[in-house]
């Protein structure tokens, strides 16, 4: 069990035409859960978070993106396959920096975890991680 705080950060990106949100799709074991995730990760000792996404979208699926600006901060404490989690979160206004990438549909996980990039649409009943997302999401649609 991991009793640390974690910080991430997390690119908000939607297509322009449909306002879908690009994500991956994520299971929890301990709950039989399938859940739903933008795409970023951890924050790394000197690092900005605005340059985390940044690396992250570079290491995850091989984009280069332009980061706008922070939509929210908050907390999330949640548990993930039986253990307690604690997470700090930035969420950051993203835009591919090649347009031509919102035609694409999914977006292969470079780091072989199954995680592709995927879009989510608007009404989409997969639960949004972290939690407080959804609020955001809908009160800045």
């Amino acid at each position: 069990m991991s009793c640390s705080i974690r910080v991430i950060a997390l690119a908000i990106i939607r297509r322009p035409e449909s306002g879908e949100l690009l994500v991956f799709e994520g299971k929890d074991p301990g709950r039989e859960l399938t859940y739903h995730r933008p795409l970023g990760g951890g924050v790394e000792f000197g690092e900005l978070g605005a340059e985390t996404v940044r690396r992250e979208l570079r290491e995850e699926i091989g984009v280069e993106i332009e980061v706008g600006r922070q939509l929210a901060f908050f907390e999330s404490i949640f548990e993930f396959n039986g253990d307690p989690k604690h997470e700090i979160v930035f969420a950051y206004e993203c835009a591919f920096a090649d347009p031509g990438l919102y035609g694409c549909d999914r977006f292969e996980d470079l780091e072989g975890r199954g995680e592709d990039g995927i879009w989510r649409p608007l009404d989409d009943p997969t639960l949004l991680v972290p939690e407080p997302l959804t609020e955001l999401l809908r009160s800045s649609a």
